[in-house]
């Protein structure tokens, strides 16, 4: 029989509590981030994007800047801590993830390995108690979406999803335009984006890219409709094209195109490809028309209006994305591009591809 609760033994227990609480990841980390005016970042994956654009971006933000690097290769990461001017301490391996817990430099992990790894990665920052960034696209499936989602909120933290053409200029002026009155709404899309695939690399294996060009670089033409039309698709239909290199394109598809209604009665027609280059983005409506061409790129975005030309000032897309969101976490606000934000573009993802294989219109709940 259970023995009645003394106030010195609710006081004992009690504050056996708080001691466990005190050293908790959460607790360590929000008694951490609450001293900071800038974010520690680690960068799980040193591969081109991180090389060539989040390392130089976390140059110029305001907001975070780079702590450690998570790498398979001790010699690439020695080689990154003396460029940034971090502690050889603060290289990781993939498989000591856990051990970035005991790291107060680092607040916010960003998974930039290819996206079959995604989830195993951002369950292990999450279980360090950190919050997360997640390279587009979001994970393989949706199954893995949810996964990832569920790690994230078990432990306290939050998990942002890298879609840095939320903060270009250009784009925040798509959204602009499609709820006003000047230009749109909008009832019509048009849209591509794809390039021509040379050698081997992890993007044809589908266990690591989850498939082809489609949740590459065509979730960008998806997820600009989806801002344009100013809603989520209701149905979709698709069809995969013949491969021209088949011998080469043996796990994933070569190029693909499909339609998404949307419950405001919009059509979005579009189309992606890993042997053609394509990149751009046309709405239409009752009061005019917007248009980016170049759509996607990094740099050198352009676009025009039935109004005139449009001309803003050049961002560092991956600069501007990773300072709102560490921004977002330094204020205890939800992040701008959260992960039910890739989940749902994953779950219209998975859609295409089951139209594409069945010929069928395919309903979105």
């Amino acid at each position: 029989m259970p023995q009645p609760l003394s106030r010195r033994s609710f006081v004992t227990r009690a504050a056996g509590a708080l001691a466990v609480a005190a050293f908790s990841p959460a607790f360590l980390r929000a008694s951490s981030e609450a001293k900071k005016s800038r974010l520690g970042v680690a960068l799980v994956g040193l591969g081109s994007y991180s090389t060539y654009e989040l390392a130089p971006a976390l140059r110029e933000t305001e907001f975070c800047h780079l702590t450690a690097v998570v790498t398979g290769s001790r010699e690439k990461g020695v080689k990154w801590a003396r460029r940034h001017k971090f502690p050889e301490s603060s290289i990781y391996h993939y498989d000591t993830m856990h051990d970035l817990a005991r790291n107060p430099d680092v607040d916010i992990v960003y998974v930039v390995t290819p996206p079959g790894l995604h989830r195993q990665h951002v369950e292990r920052a999450a279980a360090a108690g950190k919050h997360v960034i997640c390279e587009k696209p979001m994970a393989p499936s949706v199954a893995d979406c949810d996964a990832m989602i569920a790690a994230c909120k078990q432990a306290g933290t939050q998990l942002a999803i890298g879609y840095r053409l939320h903060y270009d200029p250009y784009h925040q002026e798509l959204v602009r335009a499609a709820v006003g009155t000047d230009i749109g709404p909008f009832t019509k899309i048009d849209t591509a984006h794809g390039f021509t695939l040379g050698g081997y690399n992890w993007r044809i294996d589908k266990a690591l890219a989850g498939g082809g060009p489609l949740p590459d670089v065509g979730i960008y033409s998806l997820h600009a409709a989806c801002m344009a039309a100013n809603a989520d698709p209701i149905a979709i239909t698709a069809s995969e094209n013949p491969k021209q290199r088949p011998d080469f394109f043996i796990e994933v598809e070569e190029s693909i195109n499909w339609t998404m209604e949307f419950p405001n009665g919009v059509r979005a027609s579009c189309r992606t490809s890993y042997n053609e280059g394509m990149n751009h983005f046309r709405a239409e409506g009752p009061n005019g028309f917007f248009e980016l061409d170049p759509a996607f790129y990094y740099r050198g975005l352009q676009g025009r209006t039935s109004k005139g030309s449009l001309k803003f000032p050049e961002v560092r897309q991956q600069a501007v994305h990773m300072d709102a969101i560490a921004k977002a976490i330094l204020a205890n606000r939800p992040v701008p591009t959260p992960g039910e934000l890739g989940r749902r573009d994953v779950r219209i993802i998975e859609a295409i591809y089951e139209a594409a294989r069945t010929g069928g219109r395919i309903t979105l709940g």
